[in-house]
């Protein structure tokens, strides 16, 4: 009998004749928190997903309790009892709490229609035990990313897993909702559960983890016990070098005002909100998630105008009730949801860089492609984007690399005032470096930068001055020097109005 819940031996998987993995192996114990960690890029979801039946491997054999098996699909594997909730979440908008936590497995009458009594009790009781509090009724769409989320984990949970894979499962919720996550996660190791947990915050593993596997460019670097590595061996382990400086911020003298908000508000998300930004000044807006921080940055940008209050660009008053207008004025806006808004998946890279600019690469109506290929060509060699070339698919993309193409697409436009809303959520330490890197470079070239983050690490790094919310309003306001950890995280949960100033 091996004493692996789940083994995979030399596993190969080639896409159009290029090679993601290489003769990967891995080793799964029951009872165990196993950390699966690389880049964007390393070949993580890729292994997840031939663990799970979505990819057939090219190559090597996976075992099950000892025994050789064979994926075809995932409801294969989910019938082993393996269950994986994915980086990008996969919920059907128009179904509610309840039906998207048993699709494809409602629970029925004798007749064979579905108990409805019964698909709602279950699943009140299964968010119970996990403590999340959700209206079973509400439509999906309607749900904050962390919501969402809790769902996918609940409809993970309910195949009653012996092996549970967990892919950046923590990138959207709140402190309160990770540390409830972690003590869940725990008692299902502790009753035997074999945990894979994928995530790019290290910290988490060492508090989580009990080993981790390393991936670097599609191949097996090394298994450690998280008690005989630290941090920096770690980040050595899965970049082949040293990340010595992961806040990079340049020190620049801020410029004129680019940006003055007066009393924003939106009814029902956030009212009074002011501040300014300055030319060459990195402005954080901290919060937990719900607070309205994204709801001001849409208000900014057209995609939500505001109800009342007023904005100023470069000391002018202005009135922005569309994303058009944003653009023409000097703005761009990097979404938190890259899938969603960020990105059209099943368009090429050229499509989806080009999307903002398109009446610039056009004469006489006629879109000039040689034009558009090298902006395009040019833009997203910039940024670093590992692709097979410029017309592959954004979907077949890693999270970190479409990062980088929607930063190229705003970034093309020339912006003068850039959003940035969770820049570095789901991607490694290595794109986060250099997506600091980057906002630290523009910065310095005097554009005005405002970043939402739930990372207070990147806030406190990365930030000239901090701006806090709490419920829809401005809580309290420090500078770059003022701002610690346990002053924002205060701030954000108890109100504390000390420190407001412009």
């Amino acid at each position: 009998m091996s004493d692996f819940i789940l083994e995979l031996r030399k596993i190969t998987k080639r896409f159009s004749g290029v090679e993601v993995l290489h003769e990967v192996s891995f080793a799964l114990r029951s009872g165990e928190v196993h950390a699966l960690l690389g880049e964007n890029g390393a070949g993580k979801s890729t292994l997840v997903k031939v663990m799970t039946g979505v990819y057939q491997p090219d190559g090597g054999e996976i075992y099950l309790n000892g025994t050789r098996v064979h994926f075809g699909d995932p409801r294969e594997s989910h019938q082993a009892g393996i269950a994986a909730i994915y980086q990008e979440l996969s919920l059907f908008p128009d179904l509610d709490v309840a039906e998207n936590i048993f699709v494809g497995r409602q629970p029925t009458t004798r007749f064979g229609s579905i108990d409805w009594r019964k698909l709602y009790d279950e699943a009140g009781k299964l968010l119970t035990s996990l403590g999340v509090q959700l209206n079973l009724k509400q439509k999906a769409r309607s749900l904050s990313i962390a919501q969402q989320q809790m769902v996918e984990i609940a409809r993970a949970f309910s195949i009653n897993a012996h092996i549970l894979i967990m892919d950046e499962p923590t990138s959207s919720l709140t402190l309160n909702e990770v540390a409830d996550l972690f003590r869940l996660v725990r008692r299902l190791r502790d009753d035997g559960t074999a945990i894979i947990f994928i995530s790019h915050r290290l910290e988490e593993l060492f508090e989580l983890a009990d080993r981790v596997t390393v991936l670097r460019d599609g191949a097996y670097v090394d298994t450690r016990a998280l008690e005989e590595v630290n941090r920096d061996e770690l980040i050595r382990l899965m970049v082949g070098r040293t990340i010595s400086n992961l806040f990079p911020k340049l020190d620049v003298k801020a410029g004129d005002v680019a940006l003055k908000v007066e009393n924003l508000s939106r009814a029902g998300f956030f009212e009074n909100i002011s501040f300014e930004l300055r030319k060459g000044e990195i402005l954080g807006m901290a919060g937990l998630i719900g607070a309205g921080r994204t709801n001001v940055a849409r208000a900014i940008f057209g995609v939500e105008p505001s109800t009342s209050g007023s904005i100023q660009i470069d000391g002018r008053e202005v009135s922005i009730t569309s994303p058009q207008q944003a653009i023409a004025l000097g703005l761009a806006f990097v979404p938190e949801d890259r899938q969603l808004h960020g990105l059209i998946p099943p368009m090429n890279i050229t499509a989806n860089i080009s999307l903002p600019m398109l009446e610039t690469y056009a004469k006489h109506s006629w879109l000039q492609e040689k034009v558009e290929r090298m902006s395009v060509f040019n833009a997203a060699r910039q940024m670093e984007v590992r692709a097979n070339n410029i017309w592959q698919k954004a979907s077949e993309l890693s999270g970190g690399n479409q990062q980088k193409i929607v930063l190229a697409k705003w970034l093309s436009t020339r912006p003068q005032i850039l959003i940035m809303d969770e820049p570095t959520r789901g991607i490694d330490v290595g794109t986060k470096a250099a997506v600091h890197a980057l906002m630290s470079k523009l910065a310095a070239e005097g554009m005005a930068i405002l970043v939402i983050s739930s990372e207070l690490p990147e806030v406190l790094g990365m930030c000239d001055r901090v701006i806090v919310m709490r419920e829809g309003r401005m809580a309290a306001h420090f500078t770059r020097a003022e701002a610690t950890q346990e002053k924002i995280i205060l701030a954000a949960t108890q109100a504390v109005t000390s420190g407001i100033a412009q």
